[in-house]
């Protein structure tokens, strides 16, 4: 069949929605668009199990399974729940306090596993349950775990920047981990002051009535999973190990904790744990895998480099092609998850960054701020799936508290958008 570049382009955006609506799986229908279009072009059927395996053999990927596994280690641990009354001790029973205190723990899990729905999982199973008691309604406290969880893909360490320095190696993993650690902060303080904001306005809650921890207390037993970022951080920092040795030590110390010190893991936990990374990795990288057959067709035929200039052509003004790309990113976030993403948006933004010259690590903080915001908002936000299956509400009952706290962190994508002194001063200070 001898069809033009531009007939294929078409056929190729055209496969993929058609497939994407008829509730075919992200990862398959990817997969399935790229390679019918590579048969159809002619560009050689062979290539495509050869992309699929290049794609996801390389080195610096092993830091996704080794996070995921760190995560889930301190989950079935008990480290979370250790967090959790430190600062509960520190936040103390007031109206909003246990919204707080739910978004610091998935803020210090961000330095331990990197993934949101993981963290969502950890912060959720300790955090809904006492919200609930506390008279909180569920789809606040779905929406609050949710959306503080979301962090986690910013303050580092982070599987999405991960991701992202493999498709764009001018921004190094050291670099994007500094770059995200400010900007990650900033999120999870405006969730807290919308999270507050929310509760004492509803009058939700009645936490006030509840005991306070013991600080010193809740001190000692902490201290342990306290230390985890900073042994991670610190070692990456120096440069003991690289980004992915730093996810073997996360594991390691993980279950050296939950071993000697909390003896909360036996031969059956450890299993449990193993199977369940191992479920969570496979999808993760089965994205990856297929992500790459549709990157492939499109980057022959030269779809997004044609969509890039009729962008560039169209809109003129830098600041209008940066809200754009917000916006198009933030519509993406509402049905498609953060790594197909990257897959599939950054082919059309590389050419636009270029013709700016914009920072590409700053770029990646941009596009990952923009993902975060899309886990926990409806109707597909993967940290409100797990939050809602936990506290059993409906994703229709998280409408209004999601985007509500979705509002308070977008002053926060706004900021950093406008002012890229926001990410790049502290990559910049350690000399990244």
């Amino acid at each position: 069949m001898n069809l033009d570049y531009d007939t294929l382009s078409i056929m190729l955006f055209a496969l993929f929605v058609g497939l994407l609506a008829a509730g075919v799986p992200l990862a398959v229908t990817l997969g399935l668009a790229g390679t019918a279009v590579v048969a159809l072009a002619d560009l050689g059927l062979s290539s495509v199990p050869l992309n699929v395996y290049s794609s996801v053999s390389k080195y610096p990927l092993l830091a996704i399974p080794m996070f995921v596994l760190a995560g889930i280690i301190f989950e079935r641990a008990g480290i979370a729940g250790s967090m959790v009354r430190l600062a509960s001790a520190i936040v103390g029973p007031r109206r909003g306090g246990l919204a707080v205190t739910t978004i610091l723990v998935a803020m210090v899990l961000g330095g331990i596993s990197g993934s949101g729905p993981a963290a969502s999982s950890a912060v959720g199973a300790v955090m809904i349950p006492q919200m609930l008691r506390a008279g909180y309604p569920r789809g606040y406290a779905a929406s609050v775990v949710a959306a503080g969880a979301s962090t986690d893909i910013l303050i580092p360490p982070s599987i999405a920047f991960v991701i992202y320095s493999m498709l764009v190696p001018a921004a190094g993993v050291p670099a994007l981990f500094a770059a995200g650690l400010l900007p990650g902060v900033l999120a999870g303080v405006a969730l807290m002051a919308g999270a507050v904001w929310l509760a004492r306005a509803g009058r939700l809650g009645n936490e006030q009535d509840l005991p306070r921890p013991p600080f010193w207390k809740s001190l000692r037993e902490a201290i342990w999973a306290l230390m985890a970022p900073v042994i991670i951080l610190g070692s990456l920092r120096t440069g003991v190990v690289t980004p992915t040795e730093a996810a073997v030590l996360a594991v390691t110390y993980g279950l050296l904790v939950g071993v000697l010190v909390y003896k909360s893991l036996n031969w059956r936990a450890i299993y449990e744990v193993l199977v369940e990374s191992c479920e969570v990795s496979a999808v993760i990288l089965t994205i990856l895998a297929l992500a790459s057959v549709f990157a492939v067709a499109s980057n022959a035929l030269g779809t997004f480099e044609h969509m890039a200039a009729f962008l560039v052509r169209s809109v003129s003004s830098e600041t209008a092609m940066l809200l754009a790309i917000n916006v198009i990113l933030l519509l993406a976030g509402m049905f498609i998850d953060g790594i197909s993403i990257f897959f599939i948006f950054l082919p059309l933004f590389l050419p636009i960054m270029a013709h700016f010259g914009w920072d590409p690590v700053w770029f990646g903080v941009l596009m990952t701020l923009n993902i975060a915001l899309g886990q926990f908002h409806p109707p597909v936000g993967l940290n409100l799936v797990v939050t809602c299956k936990l506290a059993n509400a409906s994703m229709e009952s998280t409408t209004r508290w999601a985007f509500a706290l979705a509002l308070f962190m977008l002053a926060v994508l706004l900021l950093c958008t406008f002012v890229p002194a926001v990410s790049l001063w502290l990559p910049k200070a350690l000399g990244y």
